[in-house]
């Protein structure tokens, strides 16, 4: 299958674009320890974005792996997840931020060290959603690809540190024309003390058309109906 476009996002990198319906989006972890958030928009109305809460009650799930939709808080699906070689990706950490990115990595700044500075995951959002037509008050939960994140009885949330091993691919097919906005920055739960730097490939390949058998619109009931609804706003769309 042939790549419409690819790029390196860098440890620390940040990246947003369009990305039209029927696309699939392929990431490919260049070395162990990787871990990307990402955000989701409607493309064709900003104001429709990932919903976490619905995306896991609706699958009765606390991660996410092949089969999974990520559903928009207008009960249509945005992406879906076809390929997967980790079998675990965390909805529920969030992304880093400033304060807490100078506490376990040190203090850094971007007039010492240009671009080697240490990025957080809200800053690297913040200037995206910008460019996006977005801004702060867009901010969202995030899946964070790559990183397993389980929840023992007592409550605690536990990062897997060899959970992902250089080569692991996650593949999201977009199922709506989207704004895909990501941050190349560590897992908030991530203990290591050393800024993890792995460079992650995406690539976006276009997808084959979606039949009524797919096992994404099959992999649980409320997928199907999150299915009809995005199928019904194409077709009142004409597109």
């Amino acid at each position: 299958m042939n790549t419409i476009w690819n790029t390196t996002i860098r440890p620390g990198g940040k990246w947003s674009g369009t990305i039209g319906r029927g696309k699939l989006v392929r990431f490919t972890a260049l070395e162990a320890g990787a871990n990307v958030s990402i955000q989701l928009f409607n493309a064709r109305d900003l104001t429709e974005r990932y919903n976490m809460p619905d995306t896991l009650k609706a699958q009765h799930t606390a991660h996410l792996t092949r089969g999974n939709v990520l559903m928009s808080d207008n009960g249509r699906v945005l992406a879906a997840i076809v390929e997967d070689s980790l079998g675990w990706h965390d909805p529920l950490a969030g992304y880093s931020y400033r304060e807490a990115t100078d506490a376990k990595y040190g203090l850094t700044s971007y007039q010492e060290l240009r671009n080697d500075w240490l990025r957080s995951g809200q800053e690297n959002f913040a200037v995206e959603l910008v460019r996006c037509g977005l801004g702060m008050r867009d901010m969202m939960p995030v899946v964070n690809l790559f990183s397993k994140v389980a929840v023992e009885d007592s409550g605690r949330m536990v990062y897997d540190t060899s959970h992902c091993q250089t080569g692991a691919t996650v593949t999201l097919r977009t199922e709506m024309d989207a704004v895909l906005v990501l941050s190349n920055t560590p897992n908030p739960l991530d203990p290591r003390t050393g800024y993890p730097s792995v460079p992650v490939l995406v690539e976006v390949l276009a997808a084959e058309v979606v039949e009524a058998d797919d096992y994404c619109v099959n992999y649980h009931p409320e997928n199907r109906r999150a299915y009809e609804n995005t199928w019904e706003y194409y077709a009142l769309l004409g597109v």
